[in-house]
């Protein structure tokens, strides 16, 4: 005769050490997609929708004077990146750099940095282009920065981060780092530089092969955090069905199997009378 369970003994399984850090996983990895994996791609989707907006805005707004957009000694922000801005001054060729290691259009590219001191007596960086590696590997010969006072249109971006922390690397004759960024010019060319940089367009005095503009398509990032939100609905929920699984299924195990008089009809006259009856 089948017995049951007691109380709440057959969950007791979940006290086992696997139980115990499969369900601290479960948690913790819970808590990770709506406290830190979602919120980053939502992050990521804001800034590349800022960064959009910010090109599309350029393209319907003359060129104005630097100072004009931003001030002295001002780091460009999500209001004017990507502003173009019309600048005059003499480029220090002396404090060129060669940034190794992009990629533009899906293929390896270097971009080059010079100074350009302004009238004002600042220096802003600007980014002349990219170069295509010749032989695959080396920088190619190109054309020096213009002498003289020249006056130029770009469009405003803001430092990247260094990767590799200020690192200098000479190698064919250039000065090369490994991002476009004020702080590791300033610190390898000593000159002071203002935060951000310009970026040059077609056309511009010293420019080489114009950087292309990003494509204004949304990306995959709130589809991700999207994503990470669903797996952090999952993953509890997919923790209880097996946990509940491991439950019935011990509970199956454990009930005896059932005897044939609990199951028999009482109605039905026992199998011995029947035999001493009509015979064996």
């Amino acid at each position: 005769m089948s017995t049951g369970y007691r109380g709440g003994m057959r969950w007791r399984f979940l006290l086992r050490p696997g139980w115990v850090a499969l369900t601290v996983m479960v948690i913790c990895f819970t808590v990770a997609a709506f406290t830190v994996l979602a919120p980053w791609q939502f992050r990521r989707a804001a800034e590349r929708a800022d960064r959009n907006a910010g090109i599309e805005r350029s393209f319907t707004t003359a060129p104005q004077p630097l100072r004009s957009v931003l001030a002295a000694h001002t780091a460009p922000t999500r209001a004017t990146e990507w502003r173009q801005v019309q600048v005059s001054g003499h480029y220090l060729p002396a404090a060129e750099l060669v940034v190794r290691l992009r990629t533009v259009q899906g293929e390896p590219a270097y971009e080059v940095v010079v100074p350009l001191r302004l009238a004002d007596g600042s220096s802003i960086l600007v980014d002349r282009g990219y170069l295509r590696p010749a032989e695959g590997v080396r920088i190619p010969d190109y054309p020096p920065a213009p002498g003289g006072e020249v006056s130029m249109t770009g469009r405003l971006r803001a430092d990247e981060q260094d990767p590799q922390n200020g690192e200098v690397v000479q190698q064919d004759g250039h000065r090369q780092v490994y991002a476009v960024s004020t702080r590791t010019v300033s610190a390898t060319t000593g000159v002071r530089l203002d935060p951000g940089y310009l970026q040059l367009v077609d056309g511009a005095p010293g420019v080489l092969s114009a950087l292309p503009l990003p494509q204004l398509d949304p990306g995959p990032s709130f589809a991700y955090a999207l994503q990470w939100i669903a797996f952090g609905v999952m993953a509890p929920l997919g923790l209880a069905y097996f946990a509940w699984r491991e439950a019935t299924d011990w509970r199956r195990e454990d009930d005896p199997p059932a005897d044939p008089d609990d199951t028999a009809d009482p109605h039905d006259p026992p199998l011995a009378t029947l035999a001493d009856r009509y015979g064996r």
